[in-house]
């Protein structure tokens, strides 16, 4: 049945914790009035922008395995688990484009603007005798200043239009971060990397000390050298400036430009593709969209990222399914139901989703509704179609929802075809309806399971001159119950089947959620 992970939360987390550097005002504060604190499905936060899309935060790592035969946890052995990963910050600069780039404010999507949040990721490479760390830094510095070139927004800054109220970048060439890191530690001595561990967030810094805390730049880089050779490229940047499919291209671009000083996929900056209509047209209810009571275009809009406060009652584990265990689920899509539909993601998706829904539902309530949120590429399904360049965010939400008694008491496949159907969903006019709903009310995505996956983006297949990634994730601060996270297999490239899913949960939840996950 694979390996089961367990991780539990710490009490508290200091980000600066680990570190030599001073303390580093928060980034990006409130200087505009802030909205109450509302609550929606049970967590509490205060929100200013739409629909954010966030990802969990876990604690500290303990690996365990379930005896398949009887369901007894016997412990593994692990490499320790690290608490301090002793970095110390050696440079922390502002890196401009190589070239002068006409000073402009770009346009940013509706669904741009829903995503007004921090989001960071690491690569980690094992040692390369024939790269120093000072030819790494230099190469990587250069090829950073060059890329700025063709995404000088990245080197912008946040603002708002003071005539439409709405975001926009001033591409101003105030410049992004880069950030040069060493730690105490070998790469071994981070244990298994494959757990998010929020200890990473040392190696993915989100503010610059070289900057005043309301002029922080929109993306930094990070790279932190271990003693034994091996290093991290760390990578801070705001999710309105592009999704993962734009963010994957990004990536390719960075290492041509460091392999062979040229862009291998140009991109594509022109938000206004995704401009909403005038008038506005909303031709469809969307219930997975919840309206919230807050000022439109005139009205205050702060530019604050968005935060979601970590769930502090909650477990997290991380659930591993293997080649065998998708074939499985597979298999079992196949009674009563069209194989068409059984995408590796979709089975994942609904197992998760009957599990999580069942779990969750502490009242016994046959006939409680549960929603599934999960993002959807657009770029193809948008007329006319978007170039596949597109260098902004291109994803929305679908979603399907069922009655508890359903989940439960359906076939499986069924449950399947509702994932597929979600997807299904997302035409050419459903898409722009949505644009335009943003462009009439600011809202927050209306679910109670939001699948959130890395699995097949492919970040961590781009070859650098070092060679690829040994393994590449998210630095997961926050978790709430109800992100689930999928990530890839540190044994195989993005095209694998086997994936971990990451989840979080109260106790007596997560114990229900593990006896349904491991029924197939």
């Amino acid at each position: 049945m694979g390996t089961i992970y367990y991780i539990f939360s710490p009490l508290s987390q200091d980000p600066n914790k680990g570190t030599t550097k001073k303390n580093v005002p928060h980034a990006f504060p409130s200087t505009l009035v802030p909205l109450k604190s509302q609550t929606f499905n049970n967590i509490s936060f205060s929100r200013k922008l739409k629909f954010p899309v966030s990802l969990p935060n876990v604690g500290s790592l303990c690996r365990t395995r379930l005896c398949r035969s009887y369901a007894v946890i016997q412990p593994l052995a692990v490499p320790p688990t690290t608490t301090n990963l002793r970095v110390t910050i050696q440079r922390s600069s502002m890196v401009t484009p190589f070239e002068e780039t006409k000073r402009r404010s770009m346009f940013l999507s509706n669904i741009d603007q829903s995503l007004n949040f921090v989001i960071s990721f690491l690569h980690f490479f094992s040692n390369s005798p024939k790269f120093t760390p000072e030819m790494i830094v230099d190469k990587l510095e250069m090829a950073w200043r060059k890329i700025l070139v063709s995404y000088d927004y990245s080197a912008g800054r946040l603002r708002v239009n003071p005539e439409q109220g709405r975001l926009e970048i001033d591409c101003n060439s105030a410049g992004s971060g880069f950030v040069i890191a060493s730690s105490e530690l070998s790469l071994d001595e981070l244990g298994d990397l494959v757990n998010p561990n929020p200890e990473f967030q040392d190696l993915a810094v989100q503010t610059v000390e070289c900057c005043h805390p309301q002029d922080q730049p929109l993306y930094i880089l990070q790279v932190t050298f271990f003693k034994c050779g091996g290093f991290t490229i760390g990578f801070s940047f705001n999710h309105l400036i592009y999704d993962g499919v734009a963010g994957k291209i990004f990536l390719e671009n960075l290492a041509s430009l460091i392999t062979n000083d040229r862009l291998v996929l140009p991109p594509y900056n022109n938000r206004k593709l995704l401009v909403a209509r005038s008038p506005p047209r909303v031709m469809y209810p969307h219930p997975e969209l919840l309206k919230l009571d807050l000022p439109l275009n005139g009205g205050e809009t702060d530019i604050t990222p968005f935060q979601l406060p970590s769930s502090s009652d909650s477990e997290c584990k991380t659930f591993r399914l293997s080649t065998q265990d998708i074939l499985s689920l597979k298999k079992k899509a196949k009674i009563g139901g069209d194989s068409t539909y059984n995408t590796s993601f979709n089975v994942v998706a609904a197992h998760i989703w009957r599990c999580k829904a069942l779990a969750t539902n502490t009242g016994n309530d046959p006939e409680k509704l549960s929603t599934i949120l999960y993002a959807v590429n657009i770029r193809s399904k948008i007329r006319p179609r978007l170039p596949p360049t597109y260098a902004g965010n291109a994803i929305l939400n679908a979603y399907w929802t069922a009655t508890c008694r359903e989940l439960e008491e359906t076939p499986f496949s069924r449950i399947v075809r509702m994932i597929s159907q979600g997807s299904e969903r997302m035409t050419d006019e459903y898409i722009k309806s949505v644009i335009d709903w943003g462009e009439l009310n600011k809202g927050f995505p209306n679910g109670d399971v939001f699948v959130s996956s890395w699995w097949k983006l492919g970040v961590g297949d781009v070859m650098y001159p070092w060679g690829k990634p040994i393994w590449s994730c998210p630095v997961v601060r926050n978790h709430s119950y109800n992100i689930i996270l999928l990530l890839p297999d540190i044994k195989g490239a993005s095209n694998t089947e086997r994936v971990n899913v990451v989840v979080a949960l109260p106790h007596k939840q997560m114990v229900k959620f593990e006896g349904l996950f491991l029924k197939f």
